[in-house]
């Protein structure tokens, strides 16, 4: 075995950190239900925790398997990363009002564009560029409906800009990087 290992063909240091980590996101809510009422997850709760970090990670390595232009598993990092806060966010506490406000659903149309985009173009690097700034303008113009819909508490309006501007600003980066492995052959 230990030839093996110095020939290269161990466990990858990287995937194992990954999906460690994603095992730790999964403790994290279950140990501080141990220590507070605040926390109080159901098995619900659980399960589309771990759908949705499961999710993440495969499309991580299915890309990081697919390419070695690091700007594009880059970009499709940031992506992902976005998804995965926009539905945690929203489901959690809301970013509109809180997590019943109807508004907050608009959000799906923002990911729908970002990765809906990018299916119909297949992937490539500059399609999905094109994705992700069409995704940052849906976010944006989200943002917009809440403020001009007088929506905003909480976060208030300032929070909102604040929020939605983060998301712009993770979907732009993508968009960027994308653009980059596209320069790339």
């Amino acid at each position: 075995m230990a030839k093996v290992i110095e020939r290269g063909h161990g466990p990858n240091p990287w995937r194992v950190a990954g999906w460690s980590l994603a095992a730790l996101l999964l403790l994290l809510p279950l140990v501080a239900m141990q220590f507070t009422r605040e926390v109080n997850w159901t098995m619900f709760d659980f399960a589309f925790a771990a759908v949705m970090i499961g999710a993440v990670g495969i499309a991580f390595e299915v890309t990081v398997r697919a390419t070695r232009n690091n700007a594009y598993r880059g970009a499709l990092a940031i992506a992902l990363a976005a998804a995965f806060l926009l539905i945690w966010i929203n489901g959690a506490v809301g970013i509109i009002g809180d997590e019943d406000n109807p508004l907050n659903l608009l959000y799906i149309g923002v990911i729908a564009i970002a990765f809906g985009g990018m299916a119909w173009t297949r992937f490539r690097a500059r399609g999905a560029s094109r994705a992700m700034t069409a995704a940052a303008i849906a976010n944006a113009a989200v943002g917009i409906v809440a403020v001009v819909a007088g929506r905003n508490e909480p976060p208030g309006i300032v929070g909102l800009i604040g929020l939605n501007g983060f998301f712009v600003l993770l979907f732009l980066g993508a968009a960027r990087l994308f653009g980059i492995a596209a320069e790339k052959p």
